[in-house]
């Protein structure tokens, strides 16, 4: 007979595991099917050994570009990747090896292998070694993620032309690179290989960095990176890839240039996994775009098989798809929720500056028909900021003109993917900028930058 389960969890990424672990709070009988790795791309190979990567590619950059400043000498300074690569998957390891022990401290069984739903109340799970065993759901929630989007003319070969994944994995570093891409991803990787001396080259096929961001935020980016000597190519593509040249690649651009690099990385969004896994078996639709869809409470339109995270499309980032998963736990055990408002989720770029957001842009709050005011103050005149020498920056908060509600936020800067959740459930809760404002804040930090620019934007910040 198949194992009987209240919830049985197909992914133990995070939106997966999360799930997992709020239902068997709630005191359902849990199990999470995972084929792979718990913590999924993002404790494994994703967020987690990143940002231990950008914290070395930190330190360095201190330590290169800044000695003189902070008073420094050094002779014959030496830099040790293998050693940072060490530490990011030691941070790695720690935090999958706590899944487990929540797994066990909450009595969620782990079923290792590759589930798939035979019908909307059973998931077959096939082992390692092709050995099957199906447990039987009254519910089922699909959190299989999704895997990097390959290009035409650009498919991995894992050598050649790679994605993160094995970017992430390398324990040596290359000599030169091309990245497609300057999402949060190619920002990330450029920065860390760039401080380490690697010759970067970002590819976008939009106007500037960070695309989806504030224009005045990819201004400040763009400032910082050519510091760093990172060439940035706007308005190009790749049209060939030479995979045969005498060492690594020759890349042609859409400009007419070439390029010869070690390998070229590409960083051009996500597909959804969502093959394989049984969706027709059990009724599941998808979208017009190739997603799960689903509703306010993350049903699929089969009432008892729910989605979470990458795999519908919503939002790829690793915490909402954890919102997300217990947002669907909480619905299947009666417990009360909130809706949430994938617009005014917190975004982070955790390079330096670091970048963070949220809401409306200027012109996308615009076109959507609001009446808007915008404050705006620079880290420069913040005493912290100077304190810890990054200047460079600024917050920007974009505000309901007629009820004074917040509409967006816009940062960039030290530390400010720290500094967003105070502005994120301001919003929440319906705050205005005035009240914002009014909170006082410790002195000094560089939290007073969000309330002077909260007071800007009735034009009455102290320090502007």
């Amino acid at each position: 007979m198949a194992d009987q389960y209240d919830v049985v969890v197909i992914g133990a990424g995070p939106g997966g595991y999360p799930a997992a672990i709020r239902a068997a709070q709630l005191g359902l009988k849990v199990a999470c099917v995972e084929k792979q790795w718990l913590g999924g791309v993002c404790l494994n190979i994703g967020c987690i050994p990143s940002k231990s990567l950008l914290k070395n590619a930190e330190y360095v950059h201190t330590i290169k570009h800044r000695g003189k400043e902070l008073g420094f000498t050094y002779d014959n300074l030496t830099v040790d990747y293998g050693v940072a690569f060490k530490r990011s998957r030691d941070a790695s390891k720690r935090l999958v090896k706590g899944i487990g022990f929540l797994f066990r401290k909450y009595g969620v069984t782990h079923v290792e292998g590759t589930g798939k739903m035979i019908d909307a109340n059973t998931v077959e799970v096939t082992g390692a070694e092709g050995k099957k065993e199906t447990l039987s759901a009254k519910n089922i929630i699909v959190a299989t993620g999704a895997r990097p989007r390959q290009l035409p003319g650009m498919e991995y070969d894992g050598e050649k032309v790679i994605s993160y994944i094995e970017a992430i994995m390398m324990d040596t570093l290359p000599k030169s690179v091309v990245i497609v891409g300057s999402g949060a991803i190619g920002m990330e990787f450029s920065y860390v290989w760039a401080n380490y001396g690697v010759d970067v080259t970002i590819v976008e096929i939009g106007d500037r960095m960070l695309p989806r961001e504030d224009p005045d935020v990819s201004a400040v980016m763009q400032k910082a990176y050519k510091k760093l000597k990172i060439k940035f190519k706007s308005k190009t593509t790749i049209t060939n890839i030479d995979r045969n040249a005498a060492e690594g690649v020759k890349v042609t651009f859409s400009d007419g240039t070439e390029q010869e690099s070690d390998f070229v990385m590409v960083a051009a969004g996500f597909v959804p996994n969502v093959e394989n896994i049984g969706l027709d078996a059990a009724g599941v639709q998808l979208s017009d775009r190739g997603m799960l869809s689903i509703d306010k409470h993350m049903r699929t339109n089969v009432p008892n098989v729910y989605a979470v995270g990458d795999v519908t499309g919503e939002l790829m980032l690793a915490h909402v798809a954890t919102a997300m998963g217990v947002v669907a736990s909480e619905i299947i055990g009666g417990h009360e929720t909130v809706e949430l408002d994938y617009r005014m989720m917190p975004r982070a770029t955790y390079s330096v500056p670091q970048v963070a957001s949220f809401g409306y842009t200027e012109e996308e709050a615009k076109a959507a028909g609001y009446e808007i005011k915008v404050g705006q103050f620079p880290f420069i005149a913040n005493g912290r900021a100077l304190g810890i020498g990054e200047k460079d920056g600024f917050v920007k908060i974009i505000s309901d003109a007629k009820y004074g509600e917040l509409l967006g936020a816009h940062m960039v800067g030290p530390d400010v993917a720290e500094m967003l959740p105070e502005l994120t459930l301001a919003q929440q809760m319906e705050m205005t900028a005035e009240e914002i404002a009014r909170n006082v804040h410790a002195h000094p930090t560089l939290s007073e930058v969000i309330m002077e620019a909260a007071h800007n934007v009735e034009g009455q910040s102290i320090h502007n």
